[in-house]
């Protein structure tokens, strides 16, 4: 039991690090003032999420392990984050809808978390639940601003939408570490988070004037430590002090 927690949290921590290094990177880029600051605030917020589920993933693991080591002393063979949070930023409709996307997912597995057996994942989940609601209150107004806006915005929308729906069917590919959870009552099922997921970001997807895509295909292969040639590039970035001052204590 205690391995597939481990793991599940890993797979949770490291996603938010990701992001939250993604969003991160759009500092000083915003297109206005405001959108820059909530931006950094928005990244600020996964990188204290994924902090505090590393925390527990540390603890789990033990031998020495702490958030830091981690977070800056794996490769990506061993990372667990879904591949969409891996993504260039690209323009800002194709930043918009990915976060857009992975929000919502976000909002109803941490609202299922909120109920978690396991209390440590279960008050980590009570303390980021409201800055997740907000996250999707901020990028579904993006949605509707651009989805139903200028002709090229609209476009623009639709085709980081197209691109990026294949990424969605990895959030909800259940295998024996989520059933096993699910059945301890510690993880939510994810084709119920599936259920919500599809019809929140449909309704506003519709009320955004996009076309929600049809195609089943799905990228996966996280889990396994298979990811794009991006998270490379990520890593080295990210983990390239630590990595040269090891005994440094920030």
């Amino acid at each position: 039991m205690q391995n597939n927690t481990l793991e599940y949290v890993l797979r949770l921590g490291d996603s938010s690090i990701i992001i939250g290094h993604r969003l991160s990177q759009l500092c000083g880029h915003g297109p206005i003032l405001e959108e820059d600051i909530a931006t950094t605030n928005i990244a600020l917020d996964f990188i204290g999420l994924g902090t505090n589920l590393l925390d527990y993933a540390a603890n789990l693991q033990g031998n020495g392990a702490t958030a830091d080591t981690l977070a800056f002393m794996r490769g990506e063979r061993h990372y667990k984050n879904l591949l969409i949070t891996e993504l260039p930023n690209g323009d800002f409709a194709f930043t918009t809808v990915r976060q857009f996307l992975f929000d919502v997912y976000q909002l109803y597995l941490y609202e299922g978390l909120t109920h978690s057996t396991d209390e440590r994942l279960r008050n980590i989940a009570l303390k980021s639940y409201k800055e997740i609601q907000y996250h999707v209150r901020h990028t579904a107004a993006w949605m509707l601003r651009l989805g139903d806006g200028t002709a090229e915005s609209h476009e623009r929308m639709q085709n980081a939408l197209n691109e990026l729906w294949a990424y969605t069917g990895e959030f909800f590919a259940a295998d024996a570490v989520d059933v096993e959870l699910l059945n301890n009552g510690i993880a939510p099922d994810l084709s119920a988070v599936h259920t919500q997921w599809l019809t929140h970001v449909t309704d506003i997807i519709t009320q955004a004037t996009l076309i929600v895509p049809t195609s089943t295909f799905a990228h996966t292969g996280s889990r396994e430590g298979k990811h794009s040639e991006h998270l490379g590039f990520l890593l080295a970035e990210m983990q390239y002090l630590p990595r040269m001052y090891p005994d440094a204590k920030w």
